[in-house]
């Protein structure tokens, strides 16, 4: 049993370490790969960026870099970056974005070079942080990591949970949420909230959270992104005592008040730490008048010996008495600094641990539970949110920490992204793999609160076995709703476009265009006729009154995704299937870019990607493709026949598809 939990161990160690080195070869060989300006067409490089330091916070300082031209980035807020001056394979200056804008973005830097404040390029950076620290907490799991992993092999059975009683705090909770969080509460192993699209997951979790905090658990709150967390600071927030944990700069501007830092430097005690630093500061100034010690004056006298000769009024090996003293003092003053900092930094950690000790729930991305701060804090549950877009690995670090855990996520929607073939292992999750093993301890949220119910009702068929229920609230909810009157572009597109009807297939099987095309050197894919049906569809939708913001156009592939912002700039968000995962939008339209005469589908045969595509749109879904394509595959095909019968299935053909 143990040989075959070691052996699992290594195995994830090594698919680890194979990850890790694709991501960094990924984006080495793309800065070797391209010049600076393709990196910035491709939104992963800034150039020509000049720097001005704006201020402090948090003990960063923070550098505004600018220029005159306007940049478009996937540079954002909560990134890491890389600073350099022409070749960034040559730097090591990362910091990491605090704030954006469409001329600047703000750094946080833990000290500024004076070459990084002239003209220098950004680019985004692979955060190896992250792997080092699931490497860490698989080389010494703790003895809950383990369990965990046993019940993941099936060498160990988790207790069946009990329902405990309770009474919510949000009277709003349906059966299916109020069921879970009773199964939760009484779980004494594992706990799996199995949440599909649009039924609640982080509302069901706040409430577990609250639970727990009020009958004295003390909570580990994660999740795999910084924006997942901060959704649910924003609803405990003022609910319970929190703090939440990891760089500041990735925090929500108006979340920084949950920090560990807000509440470190709001703390009474913190006042000692300025004035410990600021006495700093003052000798630091004093102790640079002085002459630095550096090995070529020292001449390979040390501390204690320029001290006594200093003393005695002795000059030595070439050196002046006056060059001695000077030394001596630099010394002196330094040793006194370094007194200082360090008693600033015992009172500061002092403080951290008084915060952490009082509060109910901290909050963490799953890596960021790594952190010293909790280093020795045991929790008694963790509660993870994306339990489904983490790898092993990455969940295992919360888990580690904590007596008992629930996850919650979508198994039937995209799982990690891994990178490397070699370590593809990685996307097979904790959660999956327990919730096939044990469905007795999993519960699946059943009333779902974003969509039309005509556009539910397909995933709903094919991923869920028909359980959910579209709310009352959304069930017949359209575009009509919104005030968009009725079209009048003439065929095809008043069937496409009308606000009535939520779900609607544009089939170009009849286009003598139709076919999709693949770029020199790529590996992807993409479809100019699809682009330009769903260029001249959005214009037409923004003549109808819809706004820009509720639209999202997604595609499966990148080269598409590229295609189709050449064609609509940034008057609607494009992205791709994946960027989308836990997004929604009121329209969603959906280019599926696949066409051939050998029926060649592809990865759009991963179906949890057909699922997250499907389930985005709120009050229309759009979709363009090739019928007699897509038709090769069984789930697509069951797709198109259930919108022939309970949608609209528009034809368009060469003369009335855009030229």
């Amino acid at each position: 049993m143990m040989d075959k939990l070691h052996r699992y161990i290594q195995k994830l160690r090594r698919l680890v370490e194979i990850e890790r080195q694709a991501e960094i070869n990924a984006m080495r060989e793309e800065m070797q790969r391209l010049s600076g300006l393709e990196r910035e067409r491709l939104g992963r490089a800034i150039l020509n960026l000049n720097g001005k330091v704006i201020g402090q916070e948090f003990g960063y300082k923070l550098v505004k870099y600018g220029r005159a031209k306007p940049f478009k980035t996937e540079i954002s807020v909560g990134d890491l970056i890389l600073i350099s001056k022409e070749n960034p394979l040559k730097s090591d200056l990362v910091g990491v974005v605090t704030e954006k804008g469409s001329r600047f973005l703000v750094v946080a830097l833990e000290s500024v070079p004076r070459w990084a404040l002239k003209n220098v390029r950004i680019d985004l950076y692979a955060n190896d942080i992250t792997f080092r620290r699931m490497l860490e907490n698989l080389e010494n799991l703790s003895e809950s990591g383990i369990r965990a992993l046993e019940f993941a092999l099936g060498l160990r059975r988790p207790k069946e949970p009990k329902p405990v009683e309770f009474e919510p705090f949000d009277e709003r909770l349906n059966d299916s949420q109020r069921k879970a969080v009773s199964l939760a509460l009484g779980s004494e192993d594992l706990f799996l909230i199995h949440g599909p699209f649009g039924t609640g997951k982080t509302r069901t979790l706040v409430e577990l959270i609250l639970q727990e905090a009020k009958r004295g658990s003390k909570v580990l709150a994660t999740a795999e992104s910084n924006v997942a967390v901060d959704n649910l600071v924003e609803r405990l927030f003022g609910k319970a005592r929190i703090v939440r944990l990891g760089h500041p700069s990735r925090v929500s501007k108006h979340l920084k008040r949950s920090t560990l830092a807000f509440q470190v430097e709001n703390h009474p005690k913190f006042a000692e730490v300025k004035k410990l630093r600021e006495d700093a500061e003052t000798l630091i100034e004093q102790r640079d008048k002085h002459t630095k010690p550096i090995p070529q004056l020292r001449r390979g006298l040390s501390d204690e010996e320029i001290l006594r000769l200093a003393k005695n009024g002795k000059s030595a090996r070439g050196l002046s008495v006056e060059k001695i003293r000077s030394m001596a003092k630099w010394i002196e003053l330094n040793r006194r600094i370094q007194e200082l900092i360090d008693d600033a930094k015992t009172i500061e950690e002092e403080i951290a641990k008084d915060i952490i000790e009082k509060a109910d729930v901290i909050l963490s991305t799953n890596s960021s539970a790594a952190l010293d701060f909790i280093r020795d804090v045991e929790f008694d549950v963790a509660v993870i949110d994306e339990a489904t877009q983490a790898t092993i690995p990455s969940i295992l670090i919360p888990i580690a920490k904590a007596k008992r855990f629930v996850l919650a996520g979508d198994h039937k929607q995209l799982p990690p992204t891994v990178l490397s073939e070699k370590a593809k292992e990685l996307s097979e999750t904790l959660f999956e793999k327990l919730i096939v093993k044990f469905p007795q301890n999993s519960k699946m949220l059943e009333i779902q609160y974003r969509m039309n119910e005509k556009l539910m009702e397909f995933p709903n068929r094919e991923f869920y076995g028909g359980r959910l229920k579209a709310d009352e609230s959304v069930r017949e909810i359209t575009l009509a709703d919104l005030g968009i009157a009725e079209p009048s572009f003439g065929d095809p597109w008043d069937k496409i476009l009308d606000p009535r009807e939520p779900l609607v297939f544009v089939d170009t099987s009849k286009c003598s265009n139709k076919w999709e095309r693949q770029r020199k050197g790529s590996f992807s894919r993409e479809n100019p006729l699809e682009a330009k049906i769903v260029k001249e569809m959005v214009e037409k939708m923004l003549k109808m009154g819809v706004k820009a913001e509720w639209i999202g156009v997604i595609t499966p592939y990148d080269d598409q995704v590229d295609l189709l912002r050449s064609l609509l700039g940034d008057v609607v968000e494009v992205n791709t299937v994946d960027g989308y995962q836990g997004r929604e939008k009121e329209v969603i339209v959906i280019s599926f870019v696949r066409s051939n005469r050998s029926g060649d589908l592809g990865f759009l045969t991963d179906l949890r990607r057909l699922n997250t595509a499907l389930t985005r749109a709120k009050r229309k879904l759009i979709c363009v493709g090739d019928a007699e394509t897509l038709n090769s595959h069984e789930s697509y095909r069951r797709f198109l026949e259930f919108i022939k019968a309970e949608g609209q299935f528009v034809i368009v053909c060469s003369s009335q598809a855009p030229s």
